[in-house]
């Protein structure tokens, strides 16, 4: 109860204690609903964001736990819906279930965190020299004008950051 009065002072230490204390178990208690990364920290960021937007109006005559599972609860449900309402709009094909079509968009976002971090946490030139390629679309030969290196550098990086990425991707598809 200590920690809900601290909240409810404006407290960051009473909040920080909590979001240490609850932060992995909310997360934890997600996936292992909706077996989605995505949507596990999406629901645990907002169930906190939630909790201190809502810390004065907290029941001191209820354990906290079940105040935050209970916010957590209704954050997935939310979300949840709210990618359902967006796949009902992007149009579905008649042959394709909703819920498949649900989960599919779920993976593909967590898919492509995976592959954010992957780029985020290679050597810094050759996430580079593979941004520049992929995301700017310059050819090798401009890529190489700009880093005053050869073009066949620059087909190195960009094989190794393949490489790398495809490696990532065939170990978690086992």
């Amino acid at each position: 109860m200590e920690h809900i009065k601290g909240l409810k002072e404006n407290s960051d230490l009473a909040f920080r204690d909590v979001y240490t204390r609850y932060h992995a178990q909310i997360y934890g208690l997600v996936f292992s609903r909706t077996k989605s990364a995505y949507i596990s920290e999406e629901v645990t960021q907002l169930t906190f964001i939630k909790l201190w937007k809502q810390r004065e109006i907290l029941r001191e005559n209820l354990p906290l736990n079940v105040q935050i599972f209970g916010m957590a609860r209704q954050v997935m449900i939310d979300i949840i819906r709210k990618e359902a309402t967006r796949f009902k709009h992007e149009g579905l094909t008649a042959n394709t279930p909703f819920t498949d079509c649900l989960i599919e968009s779920i993976e593909r976002k967590d898919l492509l965190r995976l592959l954010a971090n992957d780029i985020e946490n290679m050597p810094k030139m050759r996430r580079t020299v593979f941004e520049l390629s992929r995301n700017e679309g310059l050819t090798h030969k401009e890529i190489a004008k700009v880093f005053s290196i050869s073009p066949k550098t620059v087909e190195h990086h960009i094989g190794k950051a393949l490489v790398q990425l495809k490696q990532h991707l065939y170990s978690i598809m086992l």
